[in-house]
């Protein structure tokens, strides 16, 4: 379990939702969301690359929220082929951005393979509920590792967007990930030598996101 604080769970689309939340030493400088790789192939909140991700938002300043997807752990429900999964993320976000402490403050939505895709669902749902005036919020920051672009269709993203990819990565080709960002213009952080798991590069691929989140918060 990695140390983490102890689960608890709310209600979400399809029943209870399991959820960790990670605080900063300090009051938030934001909430951060993230969902974890695909539940069908052993993915879970408790992930290393997704334990990764909450550690640098932490550091950054931020609230990490991760959660287990419908069907894992103690979250009720089971698999729906991403539609649901993408509902839990936006549920997940709605139910702790009613945190008054965190209300008016930015959001930040980050996910590892399949997460990445669900994370990059829920960006553009948030993105057409502003245009449609129903809008939670649209997150200020999306952050995605190895999104599963050679599995799913993930859409278009914003230019601001870091996205990182393993040069070694047998399960999500890089040549995938630059097929899907090279449309966009959108750049790609690679790690040399890592795989999709980041065996042994956990710890640099922390520092990249740390890196974008304090750079970020200059700009």
């Amino acid at each position: 379990m990695l140390g983490r604080p102890d689960s608890q769970t709310i209600a979400g689309p399809a029943g209870l939702i399991e959820v960790v939340v990670d605080e900063p030493a300090a009051a938030p400088i934001g909430l951060a969301v993230l969902a974890h790789p695909h539940p069908l192939m052993g993915g879970t909140m408790d992930n290393k690359v997704v334990h990764t991700l909450a550690r640098a938002f932490v550091l950054a300043g931020w609230r990490a929220v991760r959660f287990n997807f419908r069907g894992v752990g103690r979250s009720e429900s089971a698999w729906d082929e991403g539609q649901g999964e993408t509902a839990d993320m936006l549920a997940v976000l709605a139910h702790h951005h009613a945190d008054p402490a965190v209300r008016v403050l930015p959001v930040a939505l980050a996910g590892f393979s399949f997460g990445g895709f669900i994370a990059a669902q829920a960006h553009a749902q948030l993105v057409q509920a502003a245009a449609d005036q129903s809008a939670l919020t649209v997150p200020s920051q999306l952050v995605l590792i190895s999104p599963a672009t050679s599995r799913f269709d993930v859409p278009t993203v914003p230019a601001h967007t870091l996205v990182v990819e393993g040069e070694q990565d047998d399960v999500v080709p890089l040549s995938s990930i630059l097929d899907w960002a090279r449309p966009q213009h959108l750049p790609v952080t690679v790690v040399p030598g890592a795989g999709h798991f980041y065996h042994g590069q956990l710890a640099p691929l922390r520092e990249i996101v740390l890196r974008h989140l304090r750079a970020a918060r200059l700009n």
